[in-house]
């Protein structure tokens, strides 16, 4: 019996036991509560593993060594950075409004956990296979500007109100085109549900029919975790640490928890719209899961390793100027192809061909219309 049927019919049993001595209602509650805590547990791992692993990379990529003092080779060093930030002293400023300084970590945490109930680790392992799951894991990535904008205000530090705004701005501009991108998925798959969409990408991966979308969905992606080079709301040599300047101890340590969940849960969404998802030959579904997924991280840390960071103009009009009209041309495209029915062995070509004029387009409107040479003012 493999991995995949194990856990469902392991939450089959536990639901049945608990059953036999507690009202129906209860034993379905503690059954998703448990769901629940493996969740979480699995993401403070993988926090906790990915932390490690980009010290690492990057080291490596910019001729460092990296971690290697605590433990063999530095690998106990995530343990010694948790238990450093959960022995912190708690810092409240004294002009901070106290409850919104107090809810914003909590609200940036919990839908960045959240978004794991409806991803397809593997064929069968899903918590809630949700007919509307583009929906709402969209939703709760537009919770995070709210607890971003309530960690900026509350406190009161016009630096972090400053990174607060910022970052809104960010989430809000590039939230546009990546919905723009989804939105092209969503109609060439003719589902919402995140596992009709990876048993859509037959014969092909989305990424090789709409390598436009693709790529319009992983720069967004890039700008809305914050990470390089679209790490403006954590500039620290303009705005020192941004909208979370104030926190310390385990406050700051869920903001970074949040940061790299949402980093992981980015790469899950590249991997189950566009890489095919769990689909893979030989190995275990939820296997090849990981291994995508490692892939597309792997990326993020290389893209910090190479890239310097934009200005907050640059970033702005590069989503409105450029990403927005891309996904709307090609959102157009992809209703045609898929009102017009083109018969199954037409619709890889077509979309091919569509995506082709768009990007030659783009190319051309994008060197034609970039200043060669960036102002740069002497006040």
């Amino acid at each position: 019996m493999d991995l995949e049927s194990i856990f469902p019919r392991l939450q089959e049993i536990i639901a049945q036991w608990l059953s036999s001595f507690l009202p129906g209602w209860l034993a379905e509650l503690l059954v998703i509560l448990m769901v629940v805590l493996a969740i979480v547990l699995m993401m403070v791992v993988v926090v906790m593993v990915l932390t490690l692993l980009e010290r690492k990379i990057l080291g490596r990529l910019q001729d460092r060594i990296g971690p290697n003092r605590v433990g063999p080779y530095g690998v106990i060093q995530p343990v010694a950075d948790t238990l450093k930030l959960l022995f912190k002293e708690d810092i409240v400023p004294e002009k901070a409004d106290k409850l919104l300084h107090l809810l914003a970590p909590i609200i940036i945490v919990v839908p960045a956990l959240m978004v794991w109930a409806v991803m397809p680790f593997g064929k069968k392992l899903v918590a809630a296979d949700l007919n509307i799951a583009v929906l709402y894991v969209i939703a709760l990535g537009s919770v995070t500007s709210i607890a971003i904008l309530m960690a900026g205000w509350g406190s009161g530090n016009k630096y972090s109100l400053l990174g607060g705004f910022r970052a809104v701005a960010q989430l809000f501009s590039y939230e546009v085109p990546m919905g723009l991108a989804v939105l092209s998925v969503v109609m060439a798959a003719g589902s919402m549900s995140l596992q009709s969409i990876v048993k859509a990408q037959s014969p092909l991966p989305f990424a090789f029919v709409q390598p436009i979308a693709f790529l319009i969905y992983f720069i967004c992606g890039v700008a809305e975790v914050n990470r390089s080079p679209f790490d403006l709301p954590e500039a620290e040599s303009e705005i020192i640490a941004g909208y979370h300047i104030e926190y310390t101890g385990v406050k700051f340590a869920m903001f970074f928890l949040a940061e790299y969940i949402n980093t992981f849960a980015v790469s899950a969404m590249v991997v189950t719209l566009f890489l095919g998802g769990w689909k893979g030959p030989i190995l275990p579904s939820y296997v090849w899961f990981f291994i995508k997924v490692a892939i597309v991280v792997y990326v993020f840390f290389w893209l910090r390793a190479s890239f310097p960071r934009l200005r907050i103009d640059q970033l702005l009009n590069f989503a409105w100027k450029f990403l927005v009209p891309l996904g709307m041309v090609n959102l157009l495209v992809t209703g045609i192809v898929v009102k017009l029915n083109v018969p199954v062995w037409l619709t890889v070509p077509a979309y091919w061909a569509g995506n082709f004029v768009i990007g030659v387009i783009a190319l051309y409107l994008l060197t034609r219309f970039t200043p060669k040479k960036t102002p740069v003012s002497l006040r």
